[in-house]
């Protein structure tokens, strides 16, 4: 229900936006996490951001990385700038919210299916 893109081959010191897109199904993500996961290292968050628009960074990404949301879209955007080397990784968004079932609500957590960052120095 969700697919990520933007990913790819940036330089030190680059810039990339990822995307996190809802299917149509989706009528509304409330809060939604984009996380890390660094070649032999495990999963990681690096931002979050909830219903009202709060937002938390990990320390390694934070006054560099953005997330933000667009309701209309049902879209969350991590804006990535001033890249480093160990930003390198798979980042996958999860997201919760609400579905249209087609006979009333259902909530719903989901993965997408990640996209990978490679950065060159």
């Amino acid at each position: 229900q969700l697919e990520e893109s933007g990913g790819g081959l940036v330089q030190v010191g680059g810039s990339l936006r990822l995307s996190c897109v809802a299917s149509e199904n989706i009528l509304r993500i409330d809060t939604a996490k984009w996380f890390r996961e660094a070649p032999g290292e495990s999963r990681e968050v690096v931002a979050s951001i909830v219903s009202g628009g709060n937002t938390n960074y990990a320390d390694s990404v934070k006054g560099r990385f953005t997330v933000s949301k667009d309701n209309a879209k049902n879209t969350v955007y991590l804006q990535m700038n001033n890249i480093q080397p160990e930003d390198t990784g798979v980042y996958y968004c999860f997201a919760e919210g609400y579905y249209s079932t087609g006979t009333g609500l259902s909530s719903f957590g989901s993965w997408g299916q990640g996209t990978q960052v490679t950065v060159s120095s």
